[in-house]
C-alpha cells in the first residue's frame, strides 16, 4: 500500500531479468473446486483454502521477489471450467519500480472461464514508484453462463514517504474479450490528467471493480445491484468521488478516486460483498488473508 518503506530498486543489468509465469487450472469435481497449477520462475500459489465450503477454492499468488523493473514480467493464467468457482488474491501490492527509460515492467492476466464458471481476481494494489515504466493488463474470456468479478487498483507514487509520482508511465489494459475494453497511459507529466478535473483530480489512486457475464445481465439483477451499490456510496467517506455504471448489458463497473490506497480498497471490498450477496446470493467471506 501506500505506506510501504519507500525500497526503489531499478532496473537489472541487461540479461538478469525476471520472468515468472504462473497457470493456474479450476476444475469442480465432485462438487469441490479444485486448483492445479504449473509454473516457470518465482510465481506461485500457496495452499488452495475453503473458508466457505468445498464449492469455492481460495488461493494467495505469491511473487517472492516483491516487485518487478524495467524488463521483468509477470504472467498469470487461469483457466476455469464448467461449474468451478476460484478465487485468487495476494498477500501485498504489486510493486513497479523504477525503470531505465524504455525498459517496461510487465504483468499480464489472462483468464479463460467456461460456461458456469466464477472467478474472483481480487488482487491488491498495483504501486507504481516515481520513474517507472509499467504495464499492467488483465483480459477475461467468459463463456456463455459464466460469471467473474475483479478489480484493479493502482496506487501512484508514495504519498505517505513523500515520494511523488512526478516522473514516469503506468499503461493499463482492461478487457472482457468481445464485449468491453479499457486501456490508456497514465503519464506523470500529462498535468491535465494528472491533476485536471476532468482527470485524476489530484487523487493518486484510481480503483475499478467490475462484474462481468457470459451472457447478459437481466435487468432486475442489473438494477438490484446498481441500487444497492449506490446505496453504500451515499453514505462512505469517498461518495464525491465513486460511481457504478452498467456500460454493457454484461458488464457493471464501479469507479473511485482517492488519496490514499486504504479508503478505495474499503469501497471496493463493501461493494465486493454486495455483489455477492446480490447477484450471486452468497455470503461475503473474506479471503482469510485479508484479516492479518
Amino acid at each position: 500500500m501506500n505506506s510501504l518503506t519507500p525500497c526503489t530498486p531499478t532496473s537489472s543489468p541487461p540479461g538478469s531479468n525476471w520472468r515468472a509465469d504462473l497457470s493456474i487450472a479450476y476444475a469442480c469435481e465432485h462438487g469441490r473446486s479444485v486448483a492445479r497449477y504449473e509454473h516457470s520462475g518465482p510465481l506461485r500459489i500457496l495452499k488452495s483454502l475453503y473458508p466457505e465450503g468445498e464449492a469455492v477454492c481460495h488461493n494467495v499468488l505469491v511473487h517472492p521477489p516483491g516487485g518487478l523493473v524495467g524488463g521483468d514480467t509477470l504472467a498469470v493464467s487461469l483457466q476455469v471450467g464448467e461449474g468451478a468457482h476460484g478465487l485468487v488474491t495476494t498477500p501485498g501490492a504489486t510493486r513497479f519500480y523504477r525503470s531505465e527509460v524504455g525498459a517496461v515492467a510487465t504483468q499480464a492476466v489472462r483468464a479463460t472461464l467456461a460456461a458456469g464458471a466464477r472467478l474472483e481476481w481480487l488482487p491488491l494494489e498495483a504501486l507504481a514508484y516515481p520513474g517507472c515504466e509499467a504495464r499492467n493488463e488483465a483480459r477475461f474470456a467468459l463463456a456463455p453462463g459464466a460469471e467473474m468479478m475483479c478489480w484493479d487498483i493502482t496506487a501512484l507514487g508514495l504519498p505517505a514517504a513523500g515520494q511523488a509520482f512526478d516522473r514516469g508511465r503506468f499503461a493499463q489494459h482492461l478487457e472482457v474479450e468481445g464485449v468491453w475494453l479499457e486501456q490508456g497511459v497514465i503519464a506523470a507529466d500529462d498535468a491535465l490528467l494528472m491533476n485536471g478535473l476532468l482527470g485524476l483530480a489530484g487523487r493518486r489512486c484510481l480503483a475499478t471493480l467490475v462484474f462481468a457475464a457470459g451472457s447478459g445481465i437481466s435487468r432486475t439483477r442489473q438494477e438490484r445491484a446498481l441500487d444497492a451499490v449506490r446505496e453504500l456510496i451515499e453514505t462512505h467517506a469517498l461518495r464525491e468521488f465513486a460511481g457504478v455504471t452498467a456500460p454493457h448489458g454484461q458488464v457493471l463497473v464501479l469507479r473511485a478516486l482517492s488519496e490514499l490506497t486504504e479508503p478505495s480498497l474499503d469501497l471496493l471490498r463493501q461493494a465486493w460483498a454486495l455483489w455477492r450477496h446480490e447477484l450471486w446470493g452468497m455470503a461475503a467471506t473474506p479471503p482469510r488473508l485479508w484479516s492479518m
